[in-house]
């Protein structure tokens, strides 16, 4: 079996497309597109989503469960997933690149996982609270694919698995001091919520409700860049050292700050030679980039892995973390034999319903050959787009890894912060914070523009595809897109003023 991810684009050559979008006014649909095509579709054709919002307002904070429901103007409410497809209580049809985050590689609600799990449900029920098979069954599964996932601990989500990892690393290690790279998110535990999508914005964004103190051995570095890391494992080292360095293999933000292809293999030298563990988290690239995850796209080892969302087949309960043995192990039970382990816990963990799904679905991706199929149709997707950019003469920038693919219109992810220096790292994100919300905003519009031409996206400016789609639905889907593209206009927002 192969991997999603025929091609790697320079990252040089990126970054340099995305300042030259971020150094111009933003482009987006015009103010009488927005106001009477745009917003006459959501607020004459999706009226049942917005009366179930408008009274889930009332008992749900913002109105939504879930952050990825957030969509300007106001979520809609979906009734049925299907392959390629999503449909919204009003009956309104869309194409789905959201894929629930990215989870469901082999497009919503396959068919094969369906049955498996409503068998389950009539021979067990979701959960016993004792051992199921299944456990077995899906850590095997992943071992078969990743060797580097020796030992697998199911959890909750992709949160608590990395709270798991960091644990881990510090029993193994003895050292304290974490290293994120900036940008990247990896949940939303207390010291991880540090750096979020602005490399450099350390706790400044989006750290509210957690104390400073809570931040005392996170860190976090440029994407991108060897030097500075190891600058960081230097200062580090003088005090008391680096227990772990976490990553998302493809760059921070599912790939929204792209990396050299060999920036991985670096990374795992500089963890060898201070003596510090490597964690990947593959909660997007796991079973997506390929079943031997991004870690065996590039060819590195880590020592310890993320899982989430695709580990339950996209069903709940979607994470876990694995690695080698000898670290692995450290999550067993020790208080009977008086032992250092991580505490490690969570009811409803590996459920049957949950493994047996992730298995399955694991066995389908081997079996329908979907990550590189799904990569294709990334490719498609992107090149269309890119045509569609140099068609209207856009400042757009579309790249992709596999089936991960990036529409910028805005920027409002591409700055960068990061120093050494905290006051020279706040001092720069507050003389951008206005321009960074506009952005954001007419990211958000952008996205509106979008669901009312059919098409789902992540937050306007990601799109994942699946094994549900065909050159057909792409196709269909660049139409709709170049809907929106046409009525694109340069506007006076998003300059420093």
């Amino acid at each position: 079996m192969g991997y999603g991810i025929s091609r790697w684009e320079d990252p040089a050559d990126i970054n340099a497309r995305l300042k030259n979008l971020t150094s111009q006014p933003i482009w987006e649909v015009n103010e009488d597109y927005y106001n009477n095509v745009v917003m006459k579709y959501f607020n004459e054709k999706c009226r049942s989503s917005k009366q179930i919002f408008e009274e889930a307002k009332n008992y749900i904070p913002g109105g939504v469960q879930h952050n990825l429901a957030f969509n300007k103007p106001f979520p809609l409410c979906m009734v049925k997933a299907e392959g390629a497809y999503l449909y919204d209580k009003d009956g309104n049809k869309y194409i789905d690149f959201l894929q629930a985050g990215g989870p469901t590689i082999l497009g919503s609600n396959y068919p094969a996982i369906r049955e498996k799990v409503i068998e389950l449900l009539n021979e067990c029920g979701p959960v016993t609270g004792l051992l199921h098979e299944a456990e077995l069954m899906i850590a095997k599964e992943i071992n078969r694919h990743m060797p580097n996932v020796e030992m697998f601990r199911m959890l909750g989500s992709g949160t608590e698995a990395v709270m798991a990892s960091l644990r881990i690393a510090r029993i193994a290690t003895g050292k304290k001091h974490i290293i994120k790279i900036g940008g990247a998110y990896h949940g939303w535990s207390d010291q991880m919520v540090y750096g979020l999508k602005i490399p450099g914005s350390r706790y400044l964004l989006e750290s509210h409700g957690i104390p400073s103190a809570s931040f005392k051995y996170t860190h976090e570095v440029r994407p991108n860049d060897l030097d500075m890391l190891e600058k960081m494992l230097k200062k580090n080292r003088a005090k008391g050292g680096t227990a772990a360095v976490i990553l998302e293999p493809v760059g921070p933000e599912s790939g929204t700050r792209p990396i050299s292809k060999e920036y991985n293999q670096e990374v795992r030298k500089l963890c060898d030679k201070y003596g510090s563990l490597l964690i990947f988290d593959e909660v997007v690239t796991g079973f997506r980039v390929g079943l031997g995850g991004a870690q065996g796209y590039f060819n590195v080892s880590p020592d310890l892995t993320i899982f989430g969302k695709i580990i339950a087949g996209g069903y709940p309960a979607a994470g876990g973390v694995g690695g080698k043995k000898e670290y692995a192990q450290l999550m067993a039970a020790g208080l009977a034999t008086g032992k250092h382990r991580a505490y490690v816990g969570g009811t409803l963990a590996a459920n049957p319903l949950s493994c047996l799904a992730g298995y399955t679905a694991i066995k389908e991706i081997e079996r329908t050959n979907a990550c590189e199929i799904a990569g294709k149709m990334g490719d498609m997707l992107c090149d269309g787009l890119k045509e569609l950019i140099d068609k209207y003469g856009l400042p757009y920038v579309a790249y992709n890894q596999g089936s991960i693919v990036h529409l910028e219109c805005t920027g409002a992810m591409s700055f960068d912060f990061s120093s050494m220096s905290f006051l020279k790292s706040a001092l720069g994100l507050l003389k951008h914070k206005k321009m960074i919300y506009e952005r954001k905003d007419s990211m958000e519009k952008m996205g509106a523009a979008y669901m009312a031409n059919g098409i789902v996206t992540l937050a306007g400016s990601r799109l994942y595809t699946s094994l549900a789609d065909t050159p057909e639905v792409i196709g269909d889907a660049l139409n709709r897109f170049e809907e929106v593209f046409k009525q694109v206009k340069k506007t006076d927002r998003g300059l420093i003023k």
